[in-house]
């Protein structure tokens, strides 16, 4: 099992899940040797949902950040077995007290991430994504910001407020700050999905074009979808006002965000 899980959680990436846990766990000087293991935690998590999501009865994709997927380079139960794995391998780093050596603290970030992936997060986004594929009246605009906040924008938002959890801290600011990122994020996927260059990103692009699926760019058009976009980053950037300096970090992901090619 070695060989496939690595390749789905090594393959390239942009880290921005565990670049949002570390840099959130510094706004509180937390041990970055404790943060360090909530970011590889949520890109386990992440890369299982990869796996799984580019199998044939799900997208159906071959390539992944450029490489053939794990179902392409090995099999389909090889694929699911290796998902399987890295999601527990998510919650088995989570419960080393290596993460934090307060037991309540883990029990936190075990259970909201667990929430965050699972049937009221990350699994019924898809599920719903799948369900869209099938309706004969295209999603509005608030129901695809419902979908996508559950399929793409729950582990962004766990990922920020992860590094709050282990300094035992609400972490508002960043449950706002998460939240426009995470839609911004999603806004500008479907950007690319549009402009991108299929090279540049590894993967086949135009997927939602060419099944007839509402997004925020076929609803709103290219224009207006990149203005909300921008403007998104600026709640982001507001929302991290008491920090300041210390998140600078954090801004320059959320510009990142919506200027990223891939």
């Amino acid at each position: 099992m070695v060989a496939p899980i690595r390749h789905a959680a090594l393959n390239g990436g942009k880290r921005l899940r565990a670049f949002l846990a570390v840099q959130s766990a510094s706004l509180y000087g937390v041990d970055s040797a404790m943060s360090l293991r909530t970011g590889a935690a949520i890109e386990c998590m992440h890369a299982y949902s990869l796996v799984h999501d580019d199998l044939p009865c799900m997208d159906d994709d071959e390539l992944r950040r450029g490489k053939p997927t794990v179902h392409i380079k090995w099999d389909d139960a090889t694929a699911v077995l290796a998902g399987d794995a890295l999601q527990t391998l998510a919650f088995e780093i989570l419960a080393d007290p290596k993460t934090s050596p307060q037991a309540e603290v883990r029990v936190a970030l075990i259970g909201s991430l667990a929430k965050a992936s699972g049937a009221e997060g990350m699994v019924l986004g898809q599920m719903l994504d799948i369900a869209a594929e099938n309706i004969t009246t295209p999603l509005k605009l608030d129901e695809i910001k419902h979908l996508q906040a559950k399929k793409t924008g729950a582990l962004i938002q766990w990922s920020a407020q992860s590094g709050a959890m282990l300094a035992q801290d609400a972490g508002i600011e960043l449950i706002e700050y998460s939240t426009a990122v995470g839609l911004a994020f999603q806004i500008q996927d479907d950007v690319l999905d549009v402009l991108g260059n299929s090279e540049l990103a590894g993967k086949r692009l135009q997927k939602d074009a060419d099944s007839r699926k509402a997004t925020f760019v076929s609803l709103l058009g290219l224009e207006q979808a990149q203005k909300i976009a921008t403007s998104l980053v600026g709640d982001a950037c507001d929302a991290l006002a008491s920090f300041g300096p210390k998140a600078d970090a954090l801004r320059q992901v959320a510009h990142f965000v919506v200027n990223r090619q891939l």
